[in-house]
């Protein structure tokens, strides 16, 4: 089977540490604050105690699998979810570095217009709008300031969903990943079930790793079915090379295969407005568990060794991902989220209160691990103790 060899995510032309975009952007300027998590550049307005983030970021290849099940079942409410991913992909990363003010949102969107119709098109421009505002009832005010829609079928075979966002904030209220302390702990929240303001169950796949989730889950028969969406210079044997079809149901979490994959990514803005309302000063750092999954955490902090050691039991869906494509488990973490999907850095007096918070939400949360002294002087290390087995990373 292709999912047994280490590195079926490369081989499908993408990479979870992204070396080449690092090593395309090291020479450049990191800002203001060169250890947080999102670059943070001088107030656009000039102010001196003040900074601003501007933020690009999208659903990634999750929008070819929303037209894939559209196909299949009509439903058009999937394009509402990557719309969704979209959005959550900014929001929740500058939440990260302690932005709660205003956010300035502009859509972008390519398209196949002879696959894509206006239909389509309408119902992603207004769930831009719709779920701005949803947010803003939630207590994070973003404001949607149009966007571009783009008919580019000589470049894209479906559609592609990206935004932008912008917002000022106060230079002394920055969370700076590089004051993550060993004896911090971290806290965990949960990326699954159905949180107090989400409408239906949610599987907690969020929008990373969706190229191997994809292929590794669904079935070949969508080879010939649907060429649109993948790359023909692939071998044969990594497209669609999994077990399942889109409408499988999952007794579990009463979602088909299809939805379950397309859960929309969950913001966590409603609890990190609040924590960050009473804990700012104490937080050392804000994680947010996209690209590289639970190794995201290796890219910040100054010669920690991170250990996970109290996670939260695998979601059913990466069990399912994991079963079908037999993808090795060093790799599932290093994809995916695996369960939860952003990490505070506090002390553990802090943790608890945070745990208190989540809790109202219907978010289950806890401390799923400390900060150690890295073993050695060449950065940081990642030590992973689950259910099914034990990882180092580095």
């Amino acid at each position: 089977m292709a999912g047994k060899d280490n590195n079926i995510y490369s081989q499908l032309g993408v990479s979870s540490k992204k070396e080449e975009v690092h090593d395309a952007i090291k020479s450049l300027d990191k800002g203001l604050f060169p250890g947080a998590f999102c670059k943070i550049v001088e107030d656009a307005a000039g102010r001196h105690d003040y900074c601003s983030i501007f933020h690009a970021d999208g659903a990634g290849t999750k929008s070819s699998l929303a037209y894939m099940y559209y196909k299949e079942t009509g439903d058009l409410t999937v394009f509402k979810g990557v719309v969704r991913d979209a959005i959550v992909m900014n929001i929740d990363d500058m939440l990260c570095v302690g932005a709660t003010g205003d956010f300035f949102l502009s859509n972008n969107l390519g398209r196949n217009g002879k696959r894509i119709s206006g239909e389509i098109i309408s119902t992603i421009i207004g769930e831009y709008d719709a779920y701005c505002k949803k947010l803003s009832s939630l207590g994070l005010n973003v404001v949607m300031c149009g966007g571009e829609t783009a008919d580019v079928g000589d470049l894209i075979k479906t559609l592609i969903l990206d935004a932008s966002v912008f917002t000022t904030m106060k230079r002394e209220d920055v969370i700076d990943a590089s004051n993550i302390k060993k004896n911090d702990v971290i806290v965990g929240l949960a990326s699954n079930g159905k949180a107090s303001y989400e409408e239906e169950y949610n599987s907690g796949i969020g929008s990373n790793g969706l190229t191997l989730a994809r292929h590794g889950t669904i079935s070949h028969e969508y080879f010939k079915k649907y060429p649109e969406c993948y790359d023909n210079s692939l071998d044969e044997k990594i497209i669609f090379f999994g077990k399942n079809k889109l409408i499988d149901p999952i007794n579990e979490i009463g979602l088909t295969v299809g939805k379950a994959l397309l859960s929309p990514t969950r913001t966590f803005s409603p609890v990190l407005v609040e924590v960050l309302k009473s804990y700012r000063r104490e937080i050392n750092g804000i994680i947010h568990d996209t690209g590289g999954g639970q190794t995201k955490i290796l890219n910040y902090g100054k010669g920690i060794r991170y250990v996970k050691n109290n996670l939260f039991q695998v979601p059913k869906i990466f069990e399912i991902i994991q079963r079908s494509s037999e993808t090795q488990w060093k790799e599932m973490f290093q994809v995916f989220n695996m369960g939860h999907r952003m990490e505070i850095i506090c002390k553990e007096h802090t943790a608890k209160e945070i745990i208190k918070i989540a809790k109202k939400y219907n978010i289950e949360s806890k401390i799923i691990g400390q900060c150690e002294k890295a073993h050695s002087k060449s950065g940081n290390e990642l030590e992973i103790l689950s259910e099914h087995g034990r990882f180092n990373y580095n």
